[in-house]
């Protein structure tokens, strides 16, 4: 019986010995799991590698929250999914369908004439594989179209109304200044009308890229 427990103990702390002399060649950013299990038998679960995404990688994204120019404020949260995996080396590191989160960081309401409305947007934090990592982008923003064509129009019709109101009234000159008091009163309907907002829905696509390394735990079986 003793000398049963004496073969058990040494087998184990030669299992033991053995696993540590191979710890020492192992790459730092590789990590495994082992287990010994009632036999004595060493029994490996999960390895996983530290990956470093560089700085400077694209992040395809789809939202998965919406932000608008007219609803949103400076810290609200916003979402997305990766659309694409991230790759390094050709290993895939980041799977496509991963989740960013982060804030609103800029809104702009539509001016009047000039200025456009905006509303921005960064990502902060990943989360994949069970795990949740804190990341550096570059921030997001989207502008509403521009409402020149319109403005013109608006102001054209002015001065062509003013211009046949001042010729009714005093031939050429009454419409040369009609024309003017006329395209004066089109820019004054411009600046009395807002542009347009902006709204991004769920689903829109939008990219960023990481203005800081992020370093991953991978599993590689």
């Amino acid at each position: 019986m003793n000398t049963r427990l004496t073969h058990s103990s040494l087998l184990i702390l030669t299992l033991t010995g053995a696993l540590a002399a191979s710890a020492c060649g192992t790459d730092a950013a590789d990590a495994r799991d082992v287990s010994v299990n009632s036999a004595g038998k060493a029994s490996t679960r999960t390895s996983y590698r530290e990956v470093t995404i560089p700085a400077g990688t694209t992040l395809a994204l789809a939202l998965t929250s919406a932000v608008a120019s007219d609803t949103s404020a400076i810290e609200d949260g916003v979402t997305a999914e990766l659309t694409r995996a991230i790759t390094i080396d050709s290993r895939e590191v980041v799977p496509a369908g991963a989740r960013v989160a982060g804030n609103v960081t800029g809104v702009d309401g539509p001016g009047r004439v000039k200025g456009r409305a905006m509303i921005a947007f960064r990502f902060t934090t990943l989360r994949t594989g069970g795990n949740q990592y804190e990341l550096q982008s570059a921030a997001v923003s989207r502008e509403a179209e521009a409402t020149k064509g319109e403005d013109a129009t608006t102001i054209g019709i002015g001065a062509g109304a003013g211009a046949v109101i001042g010729g009714l009234l005093g031939g050429k000159k009454g419409a040369a200044e009609g024309a003017a008091v006329g395209g004066g009163a089109g820019t004054g309907v411009v600046l009395a009308t807002k542009g347009r907002e902006i709204r991004v829905g769920i689903g829109s696509d939008v990219s960023s890229r990481l203005t800081a390394p992020l370093t991953v735990r991978v599993r590689i079986s």
